[in-house]
C-alpha cells in the first residue's frame, strides 16, 4: 500500500546554509524552510529575468533604499502636520509661553542661589 504524496521532500543543505536562513528568517518570523523556499523563488526570478545576481542585488538594494527613504518622507510630512495644526490651534504658542517662562523661573532660581 502507498502513502499519498505529501508535497514535500527532504534535501540535504549544508548546515552553514541552514545557520544564514535560521538568522535572516527570525526578525522576518518565518520558518527556516520557508526563508530558503523564499530565497529559492527570488532565485527563479532573477534566472527567469535574465539579471545577473549583482544586478538583482542592486535593484533590491535602490527598492530597499527607495522604501526607506519613502518611510522617512512619511515620518516627516506627518511631524509637519503636527507642526501646522499646533500652531494653527495656538498650542504650539501656548507651549513656546510656557517654556520660556518655566526657562525664566529656573534661570532667576539659578541668579538667587549664587
Amino acid at each position: 500500500m502507498t502513502l499519498p504524496s505529501a508535497g514535500f521532500s527532504s534535501v540535504k543543505l549544508p548546515a552553514a546554509l541552514v545557520q544564514q536562513a535560521r538568522e535572516a528568517a527570525q526578525p522576518l518570523r518565518r520558518s527556516v524552510a520557508g526563508q530558503v523556499e523564499y530565497w529559492a523563488t527570488l532565485g527563479r526570478i532573477v534566472e527567469h529575468s535574465g539579471l545577473t545576481a549583482q544586478e538583482a542585488q542592486a535593484a533590491i538594494e535602490g527598492y530597499e533604499a527607495a522604501a526607506s527613504q519613502a518611510s522617512l518622507d512619511g515620518t516627516l510630512d506627518a511631524i509637519a502636520a503636527r507642526f501646522a495644526d499646533a500652531d494653527e490651534s495656538g498650542r504650539l504658542a501656548d507651549r513656546v509661553r510656557e517654556v520660556v517662562l518655566g526657562n525664566r523661573a529656573k534661570a532667576s532660581g539659578l541668579q538667587k542661589a549664587a
